[in-house]
């Protein structure tokens, strides 16, 4: 049984939450908390296994309340955000800098098809975060270890391909602040992350890292300096050095897909030239694509299982024999960097 929290200033979202997941006969609500500081001592009394938070609250935000739940009493954490407010969806991804594991739409209270869509994905989601211990280090504790692949020839390398999913939006932000800030090197991020907030992930992290960060367009070219991220729903591939992105059939129910991103690189011929990383995610999309560019000449890092949230993606490329190295997250920059040419950031 997942036992669960629902902290919401709005009466009416806290009982539609209350009733769609009260649907399902494996999730109980436990307790509601109207605002921060209630959230974080409900969550710290009951200890449910996950909380249910909104970001705009009174006498004290949902950002505060995360920060401080995860200091007294961490406890996975799904913030709840309109997607259609820009300042909800930038303070939804300060939550996720500060702990809180994921994001999603917001319910509204009227039912239509549109509602049972996002109804049906919040109870998976629930069950899935429910399910996972939070994080506070991204340094070295013992963990799943691949046998080391033998370098790959080349001189440094120019194209920086990033796969990430659940747990991933902090580890990537963590990357781009860490990471030295070289002209030379085109960047590519493929994200798993709820319907409508690819937009807010690109805005957070051109805000909150050193690098220019926005979504791809239909034709982009990889110039130096650029960082494209993956729409919403559509795959992002490499062809003929432009972005090409596409409504194709999901691949391993993900669009965008890391294989498919990876895999273009290793089709154009692009591998010699790449560093892929597979950071924190479910499921097992992006080892096919690392296996790809590992044949290809590509090197590949990937997050340990002591710093991800969720080890099913690294793994994945872990047991293809595709990585080069096994990293917890705060020391993958600086391997970043030894391939691209560049010492780590001051």
């Amino acid at each position: 049984m997942v036992k669960v929290l629902i902290a919401d200033d709005s009466m009416l979202v806290r009982l539609v939450l209350k009733d769609l997941l009260g649907r399902d006969p494996g999730i109980r609500v436990i307790g509601e908390a109207r605002d921060g500081r209630q959230a974080v001592d409900e969550a710290c009394r009951l200890r449910p296994d996950l909380v249910i938070m909104d970001i705009m609250m009174p006498v004290m935000d949902g950002i505060d309340a995360v920060v401080e739940i995860m200091a007294r009493c961490p406890i996975p954490i799904l913030v709840l955000s309109s997607n259609v407010d820009p300042n909800d969806s930038r303070s939804a991804f300060s939550a996720i800098q500060h702990g809180a594991l994921d994001v999603m739409e917001k319910p509204r209270g009227v039912v239509t098809e549109a509602f049972e869509e996002i109804a049906a994905r919040l109870v998976e989601k629930v069950k899935i975060l429910a399910r996972i211990r939070v994080m506070h280090h991204f340094r070295k504790r013992p963990g799943m270890k691949a046998a080391p692949l033998p370098p790959p020839p080349g001189g440094p390398r120019d194209i920086l391909a990033i796969g990430a999913s659940t747990g991933g939006p902090r580890g990537v932000m963590h990357l781009l602040q860490e990471l030295p800030r070289r002209t030379g090197v085109r960047i590519l991020i493929v994200q798993h992350i709820a319907r409508g907030f690819a937009a807010g992930f690109a805005e957070w992290l051109d805000r909150e890292s050193p690098f220019s960060v926005r979504l791809a367009r239909e034709g982009d070219v990889l110039e130096e300096g650029a960082v494209l991220v993956a729409p919403n729903h559509l795959h992002m591939e490499v062809r003929s050095e432009r972005i090409a992105l596409s409504d194709g059939p999901p691949v391993h129910s993900c669009r965008p897909s890391v294989d498919t991103l990876f895999s273009s690189l290793a089709r154009e011929q692009l591998a010699p030239r790449t560093v892929a990383v597979l950071l924190s995610g479910m499921g097992r999309d992006g080892g096919e694509g690392m296996a790809s560019l590992q044949r290809g000449g590509g090197y590949n890092i990937v997050q340990d299982e002591a710093t991800s949230t969720v080890f099913g993606m690294p793994k994945a490329a872990i047991d293809l024999g595709a990585a080069h190295q096994v990293l917890p997250l705060g020391e993958i920059p600086a391997a970043i960097a030894a391939r691209l040419g560049a010492g780590p950031s001051a």
